[in-house]
């Protein structure tokens, strides 16, 4: 029996407006030498399963084509982003409707997660790939929760359910690309790409993560990363 392919997407076509800086944030230099895109790129390219990857950029992007992955052998195309990362990776699973099979595997990492781990990306492949749908990377909450309500009243969260979601998001071409459409469809707004899976019904798994996978927002979050990389 044929395995199934597996596919990266990387919505990359933010502009970063809290970061107070020239160019976007996932081009911004970490101390390594690399960008935090071509970071990503390092740890992602690793997993031999990976067959190849699409990138999404803004129309007007300079930048990309001075990465170092900019003619890797995996890159199957570059395309446009849209509006919101919904549109972009919509149109990166387009740009994969000659290559990929309804069952194949797509996995979404952000950008601007540059500590992102191989054993991490490996174990969501072995947990989630006998799933029908997909999966992400998560970790639980363990801070205390606060809920301010339009009266100013506050009051405590139960914890004990929650995850904070991370990527790679891993889910079924076909799957995730019927799901994204028919957000748009409805004029709808997500945020991630497991709020599509389960606008249609489907449940996801969680697998656990790491609570170093951070997501770059601030310049502060930037000086994080390079101390967990440098420990890493």
């Amino acid at each position: 029996m044929k395995k199934d392919n597996y596919f990266l997407v990387i919505p990359a076509s933010g502009i970063g407006q809290r970061m107070n800086s020239d160019i976007p944030k996932q081009y911004l230099n970490l101390e390594n030498g690399l960008t935090i895109i071509d970071q990503c790129l390092q740890v992602l390219l690793e997993i031999e399963s990976i067959s190849g990857f699409v990138i999404a950029v803004d129309k007007k992007d300079t930048h990309f084509k001075s990465s170092i992955y900019s003619s890797h052998s995996k890159l199957i195309s570059i395309v446009n982003g849209g509006k919101e990362r919904f549109h972009s990776v919509l149109n990166a699973l387009n740009s994969l409707n000659e290559i990929a099979k309804p069952n194949d595997w797509i996995l979404v990492h952000d950008s601007v997660r540059p500590c992102i781990k191989k054993n991490d990306i490996d174990k969501l492949i072995e947990e989630v790939s006998d799933d029908d749908a997909g999966g992400i990377l998560s970790t639980k909450v363990f801070d205390t929760l606060k809920q301010k309500d339009t009266d100013g009243l506050v009051s405590t969260i139960d914890r004990t359910r929650l995850h904070l979601a991370q990527t790679p998001q891993m889910f079924r071409f076909g799957i995730l690309k019927k799901a994204i459409e028919k957000v748009i469809e409805l004029n709808m707004h997500i945020t991630d790409e497991s709020e599509a899976i389960e606008f249609l019904g489907y449940s996801i798994k969680i697998v656990n993560g790491s609570s170093s996978n951070i997501k770059i927002t601030t310049q502060e979050d930037i000086s994080l990363a390079n101390y967990l990389l440098r420990e890493s």
